[in-house]
């Protein structure tokens, strides 16, 4: 059991784990270990995950779900399973962190009378220095 929040918990036997080679770093034996993970977690036949959760992950991670709904990550930053595995569980678990909480409404407010004025004493201002750096018609007959 994977515990993502204190309402949200992941049962192992959802993720599917696939190790690959990796390039970068191993040396000799980055050619013949085959030390990167691929983790796999079917998004929407999961029973751990509540609706709203789960529509928010799949907008959250669209990039990395594929047509059937699994996410995919892809961990190959360390030279074992062990730790490449520990890593990606652990970005799933970020992932869907991030998609847990209800995003707060935002309410439209007004500007203060007090900004307004501001603002527009600020334009007045800009105004003045703009018309003054006008060139008067007399000045261009000469």
């Amino acid at each position: 059991m994977i515990q993502i929040t204190p309402e949200i918990v992941i049962n192992e036997g959802e993720l599917q784990e696939v190790f690959i080679r990796a390039a970068g770093p191993g040396g000799q034996n980055v050619n013949k270990v085959a030390t990167a993970v691929q983790l796999r977690f079917d998004v929407t036949r999961s029973p751990s995950l509540p609706e709203e959760v789960r529509q928010r992950l799949i907008s959250l991670a669209r990039g990395r779900i594929n047509q059937e709904g699994v996410l995919v990550i892809e961990a190959r930053r360390f030279r074992t399973q062990r730790a490449n595995r520990q890593d990606a569980i652990a970005r799933l678990a970020e992932l869907i962190r991030r998609a847990a909480p209800e995003p707060q409404i935002r309410h439209e407010t007004k500007p203060t009378y007090a900004s307004q004025e501001r603002r527009l004493k600020t334009k007045l201002h800009r105004a003045g220095t703009k018309n003054r750096r006008r060139q008067t018609p007399e000045e261009t007959e000469s």
